[in-house]
């Protein structure tokens, strides 16, 4: 099962409870077995005909007051196809499962279900194809298209800008779109059991994201800049190709839960000195900054003070200095609620910079370490 736990209660999204029908209680759909039919719930908003075996048109046999009562429908295990028409027809409808069929495409009928706000389609056989053209004027939600045949992300979903919650796992998907950052209002994203290899800087730009789910990839490094996830609390990187995580995850002041277990993560210190010497450009910019030297746009062109203003401190206490492009990256142990030791990596502004906790880094493993995350910050590290 593709999900994370206890997500639905934390966003608030519940959606009452399955009722499944009795043991033959429903053997036909035809119009002299309505009796039966129309007591499919004993909740008057919820209809399930899962296990059913429907077909194209027998949506069609559910009456006028039916269809418009139910704000709930459960379609799973029918091995539908396609998805009826006639589902247009349940106007007030707010939550839709269709998983567990053979559905290679969703008509173009369901956008016409302006009420909509939850829609399940695990376990399908759909792809970047078997969407609406018009199926990002929705307004879902909540989208779960786990355990289908999506090769990428499909570009309607990236139109479905009240989405909350949007699941992909267990897909075939290899990228993640830099268009994700338009899903402003996402505060769950399940894209584990993919073949995801990298992670765009633009997720970094989803103010509301609580829940991130990147496990079983192929992902072989964390960018910088989800740093500026300030809403994240749980990150799930486990089963990767992660060797190191950058530094500024440090930041993360929201982050209860990290899952990194079966990552190649480095098991002792290692010191890298691949060093691109810096400009003269950047050379001049150092020595305006460390010097504290005053600038404005009367002063100097536009593009100059914009890079002067992209100056990065080194994250050594005891050098003054600072970097633009051109830094050396190390990779230094971080404890971890006093019980892990994390490689983050960490950038110094040159090669005569001594590491920023410690002037042996031979024996940095074994020291403390003044950037420790307190027990408290991270509740639960997650590497076995």
């Amino acid at each position: 099962m593709f999900g994370a736990p206890g997500v639905g209660n934390k966003l608030g999204r519940s959606i009452g409870k399955q009722l499944e029908p009795e043991e033959g209680e429903f053997f036909s759909l035809s119009a002299n077995k309505m009796e039966g039919f129309e007591g499919a719930s004993s909740a008057e908003s919820v209809l399930d005909l899962s296990r059913m075996n429907l077909n194209n048109q027998s949506l069609d046999t559910v009456s006028e007051k039916r269809r418009k009562d139910t704000k709930q429908l459960y379609l799973c295990y029918n091995r539908m196809t396609v998805l009826p028409e006639s589902i247009c027809l349940f106007s007030n409808l707010e939550f839709l499962d269709i998983s567990n069929n053979t559905l290679s495409v969703i008509c173009e009928d369901i956008t016409r279900l302006t009420k909509l706000k939850t829609l399940i389609a695990k376990n399908n056989r759909l792809n970047e194809f078997s969407l609406p053209k018009q199926f990002g004027s929705l307004q879902l939600e909540m989208l779960n298209l786990s355990g289908n045949r999506f090769e990428e992300v499909p570009s309607q979903c990236l139109q479905l800008l009240r989405l909350q919650s949007l699941s992909l796992g267990g897909n075939r998907l290899k990228s993640i779109p830099a268009e994700i950052e338009s899903l402003t209002s996402l505060e769950l994203l399940y894209l584990g059991g993919n073949q995801i290899s990298s992670i765009p800087a633009e997720l970094a730009n989803l103010p509301c994201l609580t829940y991130l789910v990147l496990c079983d990839n192929r992902i072989q490094s964390v960018p910088p800049t989800l740093n500026r996830l300030h809403s994240l609390r749980s990150l799930s990187l486990h089963n990767n190709l992660l060797t190191y995580l950058p530094r500024e995850i440090l930041s993360l002041v929201q982050l209860q839960e990290l899952s990194l277990r079966g990552n190649p993560l480095v098991v002792r210190f290692v010191k890298d000195m691949t060093y691109d010497p810096p400009s003269l450009l950047e050379l001049a910019g150092r020595t305006v900054k460390s010097k504290n030297l005053l600038y404005s746009y009367k002063d100097l062109p536009s593009h100059l003070v914009n890079y002067l203003d992209m100056a990065s401190k080194c994250p050594n206490p005891k050098c003054a200095g600072v970097y633009f492009d051109s830094c050396v990256r190390h990779i230094k142990f971080v404890d971890f609620c006093g019980k892990y030791r994390l490689p983050l990596m960490h950038y110094l502004c040159s090669p005569e910079c001594t590491s920023p906790c410690s002037s042996n880094p031979q024996s940095d493993a074994d020291s403390d370490d003044d950037n420790s995350v307190p027990a408290d910050r991270l509740q639960r590290v997650l590497l076995g």
